[in-house]
């Protein structure tokens, strides 16, 4: 040890120096100093091997350094000799959360809440790790309980707003969302703005979510949940030209997005581009076989009279998808189109005949009925 860094052992008290290097420690720790924070708390565990107090900034350094399996150790050390160190408990919880430990991070932090049950910032972090593990009612009356002691927590309503939206809850998601947009106004964050467009994406009330979607781009233009959002709304209203501006937006940045080439492919196909369709979904497919961009070409080849090659591409795509039921209904068009409907409606028995069952399929199958009845 360094006396020009350190009280010299023989001239002082040794609990002096302890509290002293302690609060040095804890100090920088703060300053963002981690390499001489741990130097200090090292030395205090020379002198004290079970020092609660280096033993958990050991752990917090190493935390903040993301570390997190050298900060469980050092926290797991300072419980073994101090239980209830409710510090030790919440880092180990946390080093447990950040590697994906939801569980154990859970188990430990049931374990904080014993000593201390209202703590606002353990009890959201105990409800995001129950909503990680999908326990939706823990998780539910977890963040209740934090708006219970602060009705405006901003933690307790995005969590919330996340577990409602997890369970395909989107109009309750969208209460919570929405009451944390009234809270903080035009400080909202972009990742809020973003999950009120998506819960309107998801309960087709697309206009609205075009609003949110374009407030964010405002926030931040170029942002992917922003461009992809406004992108899927207009092509819920079939504004097709309006969603390629934002598909080709995203391509610009990443022009080998596999998912992003097929949707612009479909949108130049509805506006009846039917080359620069055709060019995208092989695009998609040189990348990665994608089933949409396959039968994207398919259904090109049907809009373009070509039938007999259509309906022997989507013979091989159901041999590979036989659960995707627009395979099945594509298919049934070519045949339909060739003047062929017992042919169309043997192909809807095959997709019935495999024990699935589909609302699309079981309309096109009505309609077809009719229509041959008349």
């Amino acid at each position: 040890m360094n006396s020009d860094q350190f009280p010299n052992e023989q001239n002082q008290d040794p609990g002096v120096e302890i509290s002293e290097l302690s609060k040095q420690g804890y100090q920088l720790l703060k300053e963002g100093l981690i390499e001489r924070a741990i130097a200090n708390f090292k030395v205090i565990l020379e002198i004290q091997p079970d020092n609660n107090y280096a033993l958990v900034g050991m752990g917090d350094a190493y935390r903040k350094d993301r570390r997190p399996d050298e900060a469980a150790g050092f926290y797991k050390d300072c419980l073994k000799f101090h239980p209830g160190n409710n510090y030790a408990l919440f880092g180990l919880a946390d080093c447990y959360k950040t590697t994906g430990q939801y569980n154990r991070a859970i188990e430990i932090w049931e374990k904080y809440l014993v000593h201390d049950d209202t703590n606002i910032t353990v009890l959201t972090r105990v409800a995001d790790a129950y909503r990680k593990v999908r326990n939706h009612d823990r998780s539910k009356e977890l963040y209740l309980r934090v708006l219970e002691a602060d009705a405006n927590n901003s933690y307790a309503l995005v969590g919330l707003g996340h577990l409602h939206y997890d369970f395909k809850e989107y109009a309750e998601a969208l209460k919570y969302w929405l009451r944390l947009e009234d809270l903080v106004g035009r400080r909202v964050d972009i990742r809020v703005l973003t999950s009120i467009g998506n819960c309107h994406r998801k309960l087709k009330t697309f206009k609205d979510g075009v609003l949110y979607f374009k407030r964010a781009l405002e926030k931040q233009p170029g942002n992917f949940y922003a461009l992809f959002g406004l992108a899927d709304c207009y092509r819920g209203m079939n504004e097709s030209d309006q969603s390629l501006v934002y598909w080709n937006k995203i391509l610009e940045k990443d022009p080998r997005n596999k998912v992003i080439l097929t949707r612009a492919g479909d949108a130049y196909r509805a506006i009846n581009d039917l080359d620069t369709a055709a060019r995208c979904y092989r695009d998609a497919l040189e990348i990665e076989y994608d089933v949409y961009a396959a039968m994207g070409i398919a259904i090109i080849d049907r809009l373009k009279g070509d039938y007999t090659s259509a309906l022997s591409k989507l013979d091989e795509l159901i041999s590979k998808e036989p659960k995707n039921h627009r395979l099945y209904i594509e298919a049934a068009n070519c045949w339909r189109a060739l003047g062929d409907p017992d042919s169309a409606a043997k192909v809807i028995e095959n997709y019935f005949s495999t024990g699935m069952q589909n609302e699309a399929v079981s309309e096109y199958a009505r309609r077809q009925k009719k229509t041959s009845s008349t």
